[in-house]
């Protein structure tokens, strides 16, 4: 009888040998649900059915993968709230923080035991937001205008702007080469615009006026409206734009437009969807008339487990084998994204990104203050929408818009 459990205890022993994973995980027969926010057949995709499957294998438990897409933000609120069977949820790290905070589970002590690493300017900023370390980083990012520098060089641009007049010179330039200067995805109309309000506002008048209305008060808000209505205007935006995700930042994949607002992963999804390589580059967004903020965008999609799970060490043990070693790695090649274990390495063309992140201080966040107030951050982004299709005429009108909200 001994002998009949001494062998029993050494096979458990041996399906949990993977890092972070703990014996009690090793049970079969068990199923973690697992919302995601990438598409079916993208590359973090793969990779992540690949993870699940090694899982499945060294443990016997099943990881059902619902891919939701990037709009999984505007779903995850009321299933939460429900309580709806969720394990393992995939988004912003700043919603996974502040909007999702009270339905995740504290994962310090599970962080500890694995003895995870990970980037500290990214766990500080979610120790800082939620009051404990709630999600682990899947995928860090860096943002800000990224090009094609073969439009750029064909447009005679041969500095990158760091300026709104340099800026809209340069998309001048590209009108004339024959490019559409920017494209722009209905999907990234918050992140784009957010760029511009907080060159004048900061992050924290953003949150401020994202609570309690006022926008109409603020000189700053109406000039950055005042300033995208006029660049729309100018015949700046992709034919089409804002489009339906991924059309728009597609075009600088097929040549036609020659910039795009996003995070690092935008270079991949570009390549991946149309079959190119292209010669990417990347600058800052530029700063604005009046202000000298030149804050650039740093954060994470992000893994969390839900505060109601009932298999949370399992699902943290999946995570870790997701977000560290050889699956992290295969995402970081396969996305050509930046690594989330600073121990593996970055694509040739993110060279450096690791170790910028690793010497980062506190970033600038995806939406911060917009996505302080979860009752209006879907009407907020509406808004946005409407703005880059030319559907306001001042800066005001649009400020007024915003502050009807409210009411």
């Amino acid at each position: 009888m001994k002998k009949i459990l001494s062998a029993a205890l050494v096979a458990l022993l041996v399906l949990g040998v993977f890092s972070g994973c703990s014996v009690n995980s090793t049970v079969g027969g068990k199923t973690l649900t697992f919302w995601s926010m990438w598409s079916d057949g993208e590359p973090q995709a793969e990779v992540i059915k690949e993870a699940a499957a090694a899982y499945k294998e060294k443990t016997g438990i099943q990881v059902n993968i619902e891919f939701k897409g990037r709009d999984v933000n505007t779903l995850l609120s009321a299933a939460l709230e429900s309580g709806e069977k969720i394990d393992i949820i995939e988004d912003d790290y700043q919603r996974i923080a502040q909007i999702y905070g009270q339905y995740t589970a504290d994962l310090t002590e599970m962080a500890k035991a694995a003895n995870y690493k990970g980037y500290d300017c990214l766990n500080d900023q979610v120790i800082a937001w939620a009051g404990h370390l709630n999600s682990i980083v899947e995928q860090p990012q860096v943002g800000g205008v990224f090009y094609n520098k073969d439009a750029f060089a064909k447009a005679g641009i041969t500095a990158e702007p760091k300026t709104w007049a340099e800026f809209l010179n340069a998309c001048t330039k590209l009108k004339d080469a024959g490019y559409a200067p920017l494209a722009l995805d209905a999907a990234y109309a918050d992140f784009t615009f957010y760029h511009q309000l907080v060159r004048h506002l900061g992050e924290k008048k953003i949150e401020q006026l994202a609570m309690n209305g006022g926008w109409g008060r603020e000189t700053g808000a109406v000039a950055a409206a005042q300033e995208i209505i006029d660049f729309v205007k100018a015949g700046n935006l992709a034919d089409g734009a804002p489009d339906e995700y991924p059309s728009s930042q597609n075009k600088v994949g097929f040549g036609s437009a020659a910039m795009v607002v996003c995070a690092n992963y935008v270079t991949a999804e570009v390549n991946n969807n149309c079959g190119v390589q292209l010669n990417w580059g990347l600058f800052n967004y530029p700063t604005v008339p009046g202000s000298d903020n030149t804050s650039a965008y740093a954060g994470a999609n992000s893994l969390a487990i839900t505060a109601y799970s009932e298999l949370k060490q399992e699902a943290f043990d999946f995570i870790m084998l997701l977000t560290t070693g050889e699956f992290d790695q295969k995402m970081a090649d396969k996305a050509a994204q930046i690594p989330a274990d600073p121990a593996n390495k970055a694509p040739a063309h993110l060279s450096g990104t690791v170790e910028t992140l690793l010497a980062a201080d506190a970033p600038m966040t995806w939406c911060a203050g917009i996505n302080a107030n979860s009752d209006l951050i879907n009407s907020f982004k509406s808004e946005f929408v409407k703005l880059y299709e030319g559907k306001y005429e001042s800066g005001e009108a649009f400020c007024a818009a915003l502050d009807a909200l409210y009411k």
